[in-house]
C-alpha cells in the first residue's frame, strides 16, 4: 500500500494520477470533500477514464492530528510526504510550524512505528543553502540559519530534520527540492497565480533569477527514486534557471497577451512591501507581497540538478514546453 498525505494538493494530485497507472494499492489523505473536486480536474487533463481516480482509496484526517492520522498508516510500505503549508505571510508562520514540523513529525512517528520501507518528503529550493559567491547552488550547500531566512524556509528545513531522524530509525528516505513548479489544476495559488496574472495584463516584472521545474517531472522523479535502491538523499529538481523576466514573457507569449513592460527595482519593491504590511494590519486581508517574496523577486539564485540527472538518467522537460501546456490548459477552464 503506497500513501499520499497532501493529496489534493498541486504535488499530490498529478503525483496520484501517475501513481493511479501502476497497480499498487494507493490510500491519499484529504480534509474536505471540496478538495476532491481539483484532483478530479487534475486527472481530467490526463484522461477521460474516472476509473483512475475511483482507484485511490480517500482518508479524510489532518496530519497534525495523531488519533486521525494512525489508521491511515495500516499496511502501508510506502508514503509520499506532500502535505504542506505554502506562505510568505509572517502571520502563517505558527500555522506553517504547525503543519510542516510538527505534521512531518507525526507522519514520521507513524512511519516509523507501522515500519514502512521508504518516506520521500517533498521539500524546496527554499531549504538548500545560498551559494555565498554566486555559484551554481547544489545539494551539499549547507543552509544557514543567521541568514535572514522566510518563515516557509525555516519550517521545511525543519521538515527535513524530521526526515532525516527517520533515516536514523530504519526507514529509508528521499527528499527532493524542487524550485518553483509550474503545473495545472491550481490557479488560484501558488505560481497558478502567475499565468492568471499575466493572462489578465500583468504589468510589471523583475529580474531575478530562480530555478523553475514542470510538476510531472517532480513526480516522476518522486516515483522513479521510490522504486530505486537509492536511499537517504535529496535531490534538487530544476529544469531550467530563468529570470521571472523571461517567464513571464514565456507565459505572455504562449497566451498570446501583451508582455509585461514595467520594470521594478529592490528599491520600489522595498517600498511595496512595506505598505501591503500596513494595508493588511488595517483590513486583516493576506498582503500581497511580503518582505522574502519581495527580496527573492530580484535575487539571483541558480541550482543544479546534475544530480538527479546523473543518478536516474532522467532529463527534464524543456520550460518553454512546459509553459506552453500550462497555458494552453488555463484557456481550456
Amino acid at each position: 500500500m503506497i500513501l499520499v498525505t497532501g493529496g489534493t494538493g498541486l504535488v499530490g494530485s498529478h503525483l496520484l494520477y501517475y501513481l493511479s497507472l501502476e497497480n499498487d494499492k494507493i490510500r491519499a489523505i484529504y480534509r474536505t470533500e471540496k478538495s476532491l473536486e481539483k484532483v478530479k480536474k487534475v486527472f481530467s487533463l490526463y484522461t477521460s477514464e474516472t476509473s483512475f481516480f475511483h482507484k485511490i482509496e480517500w482518508f479524510q484526517a489532518d496530519i497534525t492530528q495523531v488519533p486521525a492520522m494512525i489508521p491511515a498508516f495500516n499496511n502501508v510500505k510506502h508514503v509520499y510526504h506532500c502535505a504542506a503549508l505554502i506562505s510568505f505571510n509572517p502571520k502563517d508562520y505558527r500555522e506553517m510550524r504547525k503543519v510542516n514540523i510538527h505534521g512531518t513529525a507525526i507522519v514520521v512517528n507513524l512511519a516509523i512505528d507501522a515500519k514502512i520501507d521508504k518516506l520521500c518528503l517533498v521539500s524546496s529550493i527554499a531549504a538548500v543553502g545560498d551559494s555565498l559567491k554566486g555559484d551554481v547552488v547544489t545539494e551539499e550547500n549547507e543552509w544557514n540559519k543567521e541568514l535572514d531566512n522566510s518563515g516557509y524556509s525555516i519550517t521545511k528545513f525543519g521538515a527535513e530534520t524530521e526526515v532525516w531522524r527517520a533515516s536514523q530509525e530504519g526507514v529509508d528516505v528521499i527528499i527532493v527540492n524542487p524550485g518553483v513548479i509550474f503545473g495545472s489544476g491550481f490557479w488560484n495559488s501558488g505560481s497558478g497565480k502567475l499565468f492568471m496574472q499575466v493572462y489578465n495584463g500583468f504589468k510589471y516584472y523583475t529580474e531575478g533569477v530562480t530555478g523553475f521545474v514542470a510538476v510531472k517531472d517532480v513526480v516522476k522523479s518522486m516515483i522513479q527514486l521510490m522504486k530505486s535502491d537509492i536511499k537517504n538523499e535529496r535531490f534538487i529538481l530544476v529544469s531550467e534557471n530563468k529570470s521571472f523576466k523571461d517567464v513571464f514573457f514565456s507565459i505572455a507569449d504562449a497566451f498570446q497577451k501583451k508582455r509585461p513592460f514595467k520594470k521594478i527595482k529592490p528599491w520600489q519593491t522595498a517600498v511595496f512591501w512595506r505598505i501591503a504590511m500596513l494595508i493588511s494590519r488595517f483590513t486583516g486581508k493576506p498582503p500581497l507581497i511580503s518582505k522574502h517574496s519581495a527580496k527573492s523577486a530580484h535575487s539571483i539564485s541558480k541550482y543544479s540538478s546534475e544530480k538527479i540527472k546523473k543518478s536516474l538518467n532522467y532529463s527534464f522537460e524543456p520550460l518553454e514546453e512546459t509553459v506552453e501546456r500550462v497555458c494552453r490548459n488555463y484557456t481550456n477552464i
